[in-house]
C-alpha cells in the first residue's frame, strides 16, 4: 500500500513499484481508489474501473476502482437476493430496507471489500493498492472496524426479519429456500476478518509511505504514521520525492535545494529506524512505461 500527502508523487511511486514487480515476473496488479484515477495518466493509457492489461507489460493489470460504483453493485446484489412475497415484503418495508441502512464511508468501506476479492485470488502475485491522499487513507484504515460493525448488525436485524417472514414462506410452501441476503452479508463478513488479518499481518502487507522534504509534509507523515500505529499496519519504509538537485547557477533552485536538505537530516533523524528511498526531481514528467521504469529503476537501486 502507498499513501500519502496529495501531490507527492504517490501514484508515480506505486506504478513503478508495480511495473518493477512485472517485470521481474511477479503477475502484478495495481488498484487506485483515488478520486482523480491518475492511474491512467501515470500509465498514459486508458485504465477505467475494470481490470485491463496493462500494454507493453505482459503481467502488469491495472484497476481504478470507483467506491460509489462498488457500492451499489453491492446494494444491486442485495435487491436482487430479497425475493420475498408481497406478505413478507409488507413487513420488511416496516422494519426498513437492509441496504439502506448505511453509515457514512460505508461505499468506500464496499470499494475496500472488493478490493479483497483480488488479493485473495491467486492469479495474482502482488497487489499494489495506491490509495487517495491522507485524509481518506486514514478513514480507509478504520473502514474495516466501521464495515464489520455494519454487517454485523446487518445479520441481528436479518435473522430477526427471517423469523417473521419464515411463516409466510411456510404458509406458501417455500419454507425450504435458503436466505439470499444473509448469504452475502456472512460472505462480507468473512472478507472483512480477512482484510483485518491481511492488513495486520507483515508478511501480507507492507505500507510505504511516499512525501517530500517539507515541513508540512512531515508532520502529515506523523499523522499517518500515529494511525498507521493505532491499527497496527506494518509500514518501515518511506520514499522522500522530488528532491532538488544542485544547480550552481539557479538562485532559486539552490535556495529550494537548502531549504529540502535541511529537512531531509530533520527526516533522516526523525526516522531514523525507517529504510529510507531518496528520489530526485526528474526534468521530465513521470508518465508511460519509459519515465515509470526510469523511476523504478532509482526506487528498486
Amino acid at each position: 500500500m502507498f499513501g500519502g500527502k496529495g501531490g507527492v508523487g504517490k501514484t508515480s511511486c506505486s506504478a513503478a513499484s508495480a511495473l518493477w514487480a512485472a517485470e521481474h515476473g511477479k503477475e502484478t496488479l495495481i488498484i487506485s481508489t483515488d478520486p482523480a484515477h491518475s492511474l491512467s495518466d501515470s500509465f498514459d493509457q486508458q485504465v477505467g474501473g475494470e481490470v485491463k492489461k496493462i500494454e507493453g507489460c505482459s503481467n502488469l493489470f491495472a484497476l481504478e476502482l470507483d467506491p460509489r460504483k462498488a457500492f451499489e453493485e453491492y446494494r444491486k446484489k442485495l435487491s436482487e437476493a430479497e425475493d420475498f412475497e408481497e406478505q413478507a415484503q409488507a413487513v420488511l418495508q416496516e422494519i426498513g430496507s437492509l441496504s439502506s441502512m448505511t453509515p457514512p464511508g460505508t461505499d468506500e468501506a464496499i470499494a475496500f471489500a472488493k478490493v479483497l476479492e483480488f488479493i485473495e485470488k491467486p492469479e495474482y502475485d502482488l497487489v499494489v493498492f495506491d490509495t487517495a491522499p491522507t485524509g481518506h487513507t486514514l478513514r480507509l484504515l478504520s473502514l474495516p472496524d466501521i464495515l464489520n460493525s455494519w454487517v454485523v448488525n446487518l445479520i441481528k436485524i436479518r435473522v430477526y426479519m427471517s423469523k417473521l417472514t419464515g411463516l409466510f414462506r411456510r404458509l406458501i410452501g417455500r419454507g425450504g429456500e435458503e436466505d439470499k441476503t444473509l448469504e452475502l452479508l456472512e460472505k462480507l463478513k468473512e472478507t472483512i476478518g480477512v482484510a483485518r488479518k491481511t492488513l495486520k499481518d507483515p508478511n501480507e502487507t507492507a505500507f510505504v509511505i511516499v512525501m517530500i522534504p517539507e515541513a508540512m509534509a512531515i508532520f502529515e507523515t506523523e499523522r499517518l504514521l500515529s494511525s498507521l500505529i493505532e491499527y497496527e499496519i506494518p509500514c518501515d519504509h518511506i520514499i522522500v520525492n522530488m528532491i532538488y538537485p544542485d544547480i550552481p547557477n539557479c538562485p532559486f533552485c539552490r535556495a529550494r535545494r537548502q531549504m529540502q536538505q535541511e529537512n531531509l537530516n530533520d527526516i533522516r533523524e526523525i526516522y531514523d529506524d525507517f529504510s529510507i528511498t531518496e528520489v530526485p526531481l526528474f526534468d521530465t514528467e513521470i508518465r508511460g512505461l519509459d519515465m515509470l521504469k526510469k523511476l523504478s529503476e532509482v526506487l528498486f537501486a
